[in-house]
């Protein structure tokens, strides 16, 4: 196992360091818009807290859907079918044509998830504003997402990675013209960061499709050799794998957001604290899952190349690796709770109701590392299916289902430390750690059974 771990954390540590970076740029759009919303007013942040909510759910389920076409391409990359990856490219567009019309219908009326909140008139006009200007960024996001997921596959993530430092270099002074205005321009509050990332998801469009037309390196793919029409066996490919990794996404992301949506009974106070942490929690969850898409790459690619057994000791690797990772910084994030608290400059009232939160966050390190590493070493094997029943079960179930029930005493005996969002946290927690079991065992039982009965399939 040492030998194993030495061959292999460089190989993740090479594809996932660039990858970590440009997750870290991505995410610093989200600190942008918490930080510099909650100086504007609590009411924004916490129709920034709501929406928010609602827009990843979708965002997230709709990218998963298309991400699937990593492990198909990391598979053809491995195999040496370099020509048959524009093609999957080239289908993998229509689809996220289709999908983001999807996704476009949903943001444009969103009352129906506003309704959970019960947030006041003022907060909910609010965060219908944010989302329907975030919708008309959604068909640029779900295009992008089909070249992230190439870039991941063939090993060229540093690419994608300029990028979205550049994007982030971009968002800084846009939220700040556009949240408090300037120049003829209204201050728009909240909303104006979701104005600011529209802008700026075009522009990455159109900068990552020129530069897989111009670069050599891209022509041995054939991204733009012809045009194809829309291939529903390929599609359909794409979705069979898709669909689950995307309901996955989604139910891993709706236990978070309509954890906000229900901490919103409890008022602007408790909202907006929990958003300050679910912030942190999301930097933090970028370590884990740069590690994962890595692993994913390198284990796609190695069944890819007929290598089973390398695709195998890659992904026990990488869950150790991982997993002591987040170990540590867990720790390290309950040891300077304090200082990160005052990074966000909240008000008093919000900072007590955030302070009691970032047990939790350290806390569920080690649970949320192994079922992230898990969950792609098995999108490596392209499983998809019983991973998604999985996260239903222990996310929805336990982590919702319970959180609901602490945190609103439904019970009436529920100790007051577990009630209200700490109830919430603790489920959230409680539920990760049972679907890392679930996952790890699944894997295992996936990598024995594969390298016994199963040779490469590629279509």
């Amino acid at each position: 196992m040492l030998n194993n771990l030495k061959r292999d954390i460089p190989r993740l540590l090479a594809l996932a360091g660039p990858l970590l970076v440009g997750q870290l740029a991505v995410i610093a759009f989200g600190v942008m818009d918490t930080a510099m919303v909650a100086r504007y007013s609590t009411e924004d942040l916490a129709a920034l807290a709501i929406s928010g909510s609602i827009y990843i759910s979708i965002y997230v389920g709709l990218t998963g859907v298309v991400s699937a076409l990593a492990p198909i391409a990391g598979q053809l990359f491995g195999a040496k079918r370099f020509n048959e990856i524009g093609e999957e490219v080239r289908q993998g567009w229509w689809l996220s044509v289709v999908l983001s019309i999807v996704g476009m219908l949903i943001l444009l009326n969103p009352q129906v998830f506003l309704s959970i909140a019960q947030a006041s008139p003022a907060v909910e006009a609010k965060a219908v504003l944010y989302l329907q200007i975030l919708a008309f960024g959604l068909p640029a996001s779900m295009a992008m997402r089909v070249l992230v997921a190439f870039h991941n596959a063939v090993s060229r993530p540093t690419v994608i990675t300029w990028l979205q430092i550049a994007g982030l270099g971009l968002k800084i002074p846009l939220n700040a013209w556009l949240i408090y205005g300037g120049l003829g321009v209204p201050e728009m509050g909240g909303p104006g960061c979701a104005l600011a990332t529209v802008i700026i998801n075009w522009t990455w469009l159109i900068a990552a499709a020129c530069i897989v037309y111009y670069d050599r390196f891209y022509k041995q793919f054939e991204v733009y050799i012809k045009w194809s029409w829309p291939d529903f066996h390929k599609i359909g490919t794409i979705l069979k794998l898709g669909l689950p990794i995307g309901f996955s996404y989604l139910i891993e992301v709706t236990s978070f957001a309509f954890m906000a949506l229900f901490i919103a009974r409890l008022g602007n106070a408790p909202l907006a604290g929990h958003q300050i942490v679910a912030n942190l929690g999301t930097v933090l969850y970028m370590l884990p899952l740069s590690l994962s898409i890595s692993t994913s790459t390198l284990v796609a690619q190695s069944i890819g190349a007929d290598r089973p057994k390398l695709a195998q000791e890659i992904g026990w690797s990488s869950l150790i690796f991982n997993t002591s990772l987040c170990v540590f910084v867990g720790l390290l994030v309950w040891l300077f709770r304090y200082p990160l608290l005052e990074l966000y400059s909240p008000s008093v009232e919000v900072k007590e109701a955030a302070i009691t939160l970032f047990l939790f966050i350290a806390f569920y390190q080690i649970f949320d590392a192994l079922q992230v590493t898990a969950a792609f070493i098995l999108r490596g094997y392209r499983v998809a299916f019983i991973p998604m029943w999985i996260y239903a079960i222990s996310l929805w179930g336990v982590g919702l289902g319970g959180g609901y029930l602490l945190g609103f005493n439904v019970t009436g005996n529920v100790p007051e430390i577990f009630q209200g969002a700490q109830g919430f946290w603790l489920a959230n927690s409680l539920s990760l750690g049972l679907a890392a079991a679930l996952l790890i065992a699944l894997f295992r039982a996936t990598a024995k059974r594969f390298e016994r009965d199963h040779p490469p399939v590629l279509t």
